[in-house]
C-alpha cells in the first residue's frame, strides 16, 4: 500500500472507486480490516449508510461519526479505539500483513447508531448484505 494511507504517512484513507452496484441495493458499507494482526483481525475503517448510487469515496474522508458529504454515511470505532479511517500499522518487523478493504452492497440501510463497533456493524451486515467484493494492500514496518 502506499505510505500516505499509513501510519508511517498522512493516515490518510484511500480513494474507492465503486462500480457494478446491483440495482437493488439500497445502501453501501466499507469495513477495512488485518486478519494478519498478532491479537486477532484488526479493524481500520467502518464506514456505513453511503448513499447506493455512491461512486467514489473520496481521499482523506475527515474522522467523525457523520458525514454529510458522502450523503449523511456514518463511520464507527475502529481497533485503535478511535471514529473513522486509520491506516496499516503492524508491528515492526512482524513482516507484510494483508489489509482487506470490502464493500458491501446493502438491501437496507444498517440500523447502527455512528459511532458503533465492529460487532454491531457486523451483526447488521450479516442480517443485510446482498452481495460484497474484496480488494487486499499489503503492507510492512521494518
Amino acid at each position: 500500500m502506499p505510505e500516505t494511507y499509513t501510519c508511517e504517512g498522512d493516515d490518510a484513507s484511500p480513494e474507492l472507486t465503486v462500480a457494478d452496484v446491483p440495482d437493488d441495493a439500497a445502501a453501501l458499507a466499507v469495513v477495512v480490516d488485518d486478519p494478519d494482526a498478532p491479537a486477532g483481525t484488526f479493524t481500520h475503517w467502518l464506514l456505513w449508510n453511503l448513499p447506493a448510487d455512491t461512486v467514489e469515496v473520496p481521499e482523506g474522508v475527515v474522522r467523525r461519526e457523520r458525514l454529510p458529504d458522502l450523503g449523511g454515511a456514518a463511520q464507527g470505532e475502529n481497533d485503535f479505539g478511535e471514529v473513522g479511517y486509520r491506516g496499516p500499522c503492524p508491528p515492526e518487523g512482524d513482516g507484510p500483513h494483508e489489509y482487506r478493504f470490502t464493500l458491501y452492497a446493502l438491501d437496507e440501510r444498517l440500523d447502527v447508531e455512528a459511532g458503533g463497533t465492529r460487532p454491531e456493524v457486523q451483526d447488521e451486515l450479516d442480517a443485510k448484505t446482498l452481495d460484497s467484493d474484496q480488494f487486499t494492500g499489503t503492507f510492512a514496518r521494518t
